[in-house]
């Protein structure tokens, strides 16, 4: 009984979340209703108002005319705006000398000619594939397995066009700037950290570009966690309505890479198989079948096949490995948000600790925050399979993006601009590519390693 008000209190808690000041502000910021209008609209209706829609609708490639030219005419005062726009690129962070400055004023000061054409275009293309897709080139990204949609939300011909037809160059340059606040909040820093300060001004610098890897816009609602800082944030319509502690990855080979992918579904009190490097390696498997007594009140079960081969599953339970719920998010990496019977360890001010999964806290709350979200269970129901016991699977109707960041200056879950332990070793080489010339001609194919994490959520407990 103990037990199971214990649970009951968590589940409360996730509710108790659903009616929180900020919550209620996110929803009728979605849904430009009034207090009064939302309580006559009822829990459900309200609810669904609030998120109608947790993924936008796919860009239909078919559908598109091919893009513009990448050289097309310019006017001299288009030009002009180039320039302008060039001379005072180093407030987004670029340099300026990474463009051909001097050779477009030489031209635009010559009047209308195919020479002008050229430069400026060729500019103009060299700004897009910086504030577009970010400077930093793959090779120097260190585990970063994030698809990029604006290449194609966004072509490059396609804003060439649109710029030498309005003659709003800054306005279509600018417009490629990522929608996240703290984009702005670091443009910010950087305008007022002195030039005597280089090591701070490249840092930023390194982390206004970080924000460009990802797409321009995230969404209206989704899950963002920043690695080096140890919290997760449940996000809508760029109001954090919660933060969570976490514990990420080891340095290593089990480090947590950079992944932009969606939670499809809530497991409630999960099981977990355990790896065969573990099965085996370890002789957990032997240990579970010659000592049913050690492997009952660890909630072990083990199977061997006639080929010899020993199957361990740790069944649900508060001493499961996995705690009581884990958010599927189907990726090659193999990882994923769960529980863990642990929790002492979200006390540690450094929490790099697990096998490449990230563990986080009041993990059960989550679980029935994202089941409401994601439509795949009602209040009640969510409490109630959650309290069952019993392992459960619920998939989304909506699913929820999930962004996994690796920021080392950002603001942190109260606002304030902070850094933060690069615990991997990701800047150096950002910080490296910046005092080198751009790379033309970038390769957006991901290259880097994949390393599929063989997860022991015991580690670091």
């Amino acid at each position: 009984m103990r037990k199971l008000s214990g649970i009951l209190v968590c589940a409360g808690s996730a509710l108790a979340l659903l009616s929180t000041s900020a919550f209620a502000q996110a929803m009728d910021a979605e849904t430009g209703a009034s207090a009064a209008e939302a309580a006559q609209a009822g829990d459900e209706a309200s609810f669904d108002e609030a998120f109608p829609q947790i993924v936008s609708e796919p860009l239909v490639q078919g559908d598109l005319a091919p893009p513009g030219p990448l050289v097309q005419t310019w006017s001299v005062d288009a030009a002009q705006d180039l320039i302008d726009f060039v001379s005072n690129i180093a407030a987004e962070g670029l340099d300026p000398r990474d463009y051909d400055l001097q050779a477009l004023r030489v031209a635009a000061a010559s009047g209308p000619s195919e020479e002008l054409n050229s430069i400026a275009s060729k500019n103009f293309v060299w700004l897009v594939e910086d504030l577009r897709d970010g400077r930093t080139p793959m090779d120097a990204r260190e585990q970063w397995f994030v698809v990029d949609p604006d290449r194609d939300m966004f072509r490059t011909g396609d804003l060439l066009s649109q710029a030498v037809a309005s003659g709003d160059v800054s306005g279509t340059l600018l417009h490629l700037n990522p929608t996240h606040p703290d984009y702005a909040r670091l443009r910010d820093e950087l305008a007022k950290t002195p030039e005597s300060e280089a090591a701070k001004r490249k840092l930023i610098r390194a982390n206004m570009d970080r924000w460009r890897w990802l797409a321009r816009d995230l969404g209206r609602k989704y899950l963002i966690t920043n690695v080096p800082e140890y919290q997760l944030r449940l996000t809508v319509g760029n109001n954090i309505i919660s933060t969570y502690r976490t514990v990420v990855g080891k340095p290593g080979r089990t480090a947590t890479p950079q992944l932009a992918e969606d939670v499809s579904g809530v497991v409630f009190n999960p099981t977990w198989t355990v790896p065969q490097s573990i099965v085996k390696g370890e002789g957990l498997g032997n240990k579970v079948l010659n000592n049913p007594a050690w492997a009952k009140r660890n909630g072990y079960k083990a199977t061997k096949g006639e080929n010899g081969w020993i199957t361990v599953v740790q069944q649900p339970g508060p001493g499961n490995s996995l705690g009581r719920m884990k958010l599927e998010m189907p990726n090659p990496h193999a990882i994923f948000f769960h529980d863990t019977p642990s929790r002492h360890l979200f006390a540690n001010d450094a929490r790099a600790l697990s096998h490449g999964c990230i563990r986080t806290e009041r993990a059960l709350e989550l679980a029935i925050t994202m089941a409401i979200l994601g439509k795949a269970a009602s209040k009640e129901e969510a409490v109630e399979i959650a309290t069952s016991g019993e392992y459960t699977k619920v998939m989304m109707e909506d699913k929820l993006p999930a962004y996994i960041t690796y920021f080392t200056m950002a603001s942190d879950i109260d606002g304030e601009m902070k850094t933060f332990d690069d615990i991997y070793g990701r800047d150096a080489p950002v910080l490296a590519s910046l005092d080198k010339p751009r790379v033309d001609n970038r390769s957006n194919v991901i290259d880097d390693e994949v390393i599929v994490i063989e997860d022991d959520p015991r580690v670091g407990g």
